[in-house]
């Protein structure tokens, strides 16, 4: 009975994540920065899964790996909530949304033209207004005081001039020693534990299989002709060593599949454009390149390959934070890297939510409105989508 009990227990959680990550799926437009309040809002503040801080601190773990920092995020609630199977149900849920429509628009490009759609620069605009809402709630949390928000727009200042995926590295862990200088002395006494069911054992085989993945993969595809092997070496590379979020993985993914051959630079933009009108990760254009390479199969192929070597990361990593949160030096680390998060979530704000985005002067009065109704009467995300769309279409229609 006591194991019926606990099984019927574990399908109830199992499905409590799974709707909760599907919902967030369908709504969560914006990218990471958006995505990240989408989880507080839904796992930490509604549903009281986590508090504030430890939410935080996964956040800044998830910052240091390579990989989708936001999917991460979602991956390690899930695990937190639910093992292993959470983590993956709340990957489905948050993922497959998005994965369905990208497939769906790269079986139907050859017969459609949809890249230049219109209701693809509104949903820009869009993002723009939740990017901007979300940037300033995390704000408030994580730059509190003059120090921590003076990292914050050093780190935006230096992301500005020098943008690339190698800075952002040195920043995260310049802040990280300045705030283990700094903020050692403000480390929380009593941090809430929390339980993780993964061993540290799992965790160190975790980094293992990665490590042998990373090395395997590239000698098996050329001992053997087998396209489904060569997609997944390269979206398994890919996502084992990209820092910098999604739309660090573009160019890199550009240069393992346009100059080989697999697809032309017109579809490759085309779906570019896509995936960044589509709810969830952008991890997902993943799914796009593989349909347009290798059809279904090459979509799962790609779409598992690009996201393993994040659950793996994270295995191998939350059976440790538990123990190193308590330490206070290692709270200062956290401190100054959330800052430094802030500013570099500022700086992709601007280059390349705005700058995608904002072209003209009814573009910026539309972003607007729409941030007005989100941040001050808090209108509902799906909501501002909707009225986003039709906001675009009007003003296309009355010629402003």
């Amino acid at each position: 009975m006591d194991k019926q009990s606990t099984n019927k227990s574990t399908f109830h959680i199992l499905l409590e994540i799974l709707l909760a990550s599907t919902k967030l799926g369908f709504t969560s437009f914006g990218g990471p920065v958006a995505h990240l309040a989408y989880f507080k809002d839904e796992y930490i503040d509604r549903r009281k899964w986590l508090d504030d801080k430890t939410y935080s601190d996964i956040i800044a773990l998830c910052q240091f790996l390579p990989g989708p920092a936001s999917s991460q995020v979602g991956i390690s609630i899930g695990m937190l909530r639910g093992g292993i199977l959470g983590g993956i149900v709340s990957w489905i849920g948050f993922t497959l949304p998005s994965v369905i429509v990208l497939v769906v628009f790269a079986m139907l490009y050859q017969t459609f033209t949809l890249g230049d759609a219109g209701f693809i620069h509104s949903l820009k605009i869009v993002a723009a207004a939740i990017v901007l809402h979300a940037l300033i709630g995390l704000g408030k949390k994580l730059t509190p005081d003059k120090t921590r928000l003076a990292i914050a727009i050093a780190a935006a200042f230096v992301m500005l001039l020098y943008p690339s995926a190698w800075m952002q590295i040195l920043i995260i862990v310049a802040a990280g020693v300045l705030g283990l200088t700094l903020f050692k002395d403000k480390a929380e006494s009593n941090v809430k534990p929390f339980s993780v069911n993964i061993s540290k054992k799992t965790g160190v085989i975790s980094l293992g299989i990665l490590v042998f993945g990373l090395v395997a993969l590239p000698i098996m595809t050329k001992l053997t002709d087998n396209p489904l092997l060569s997609i997944f070496d390269i979206f398994f590379r890919v996502g084992s060593l990209v820092f910098g979020g999604g739309h660090v993985v573009l160019p890199m993914l550009e240069r393992e599949v346009v100059p080989t051959g697999w697809m032309s630079p017109e579809e490759f933009l085309a779906g570019y454009g896509m995936a960044q009108a589509v709810p969830g990760p952008l991890f997902t254009f993943s799914s796009y390149l593989g349909t347009m390479m290798e059809g279904i199969g090459g979509a799962i192929v790609a779409t598992i390959g690009i996201f393993l070597p994040s659950f793996l990361l994270v295995i191998a990593a939350l059976p440790f934070l538990n123990e190193l949160r308590k330490r206070s030096s290692f709270q200062g680390i956290l401190m100054g890297v959330n800052a430094s998060v802030v500013g570099i979530l500022l700086a992709a704000f601007y280059d390349p939510v705005i700058k995608s985005s904002i072209f003209e002067a009814s573009d910026f009065a539309l972003g607007v409105v729409l941030f007005a109704l989100l941040n001050i009467w808090k209108v509902p995300a799906w909501l501002i989508v909707i009225l986003g769309i039709i906001g675009g279409y009007l003003i296309n229609l009355i010629g402003i």
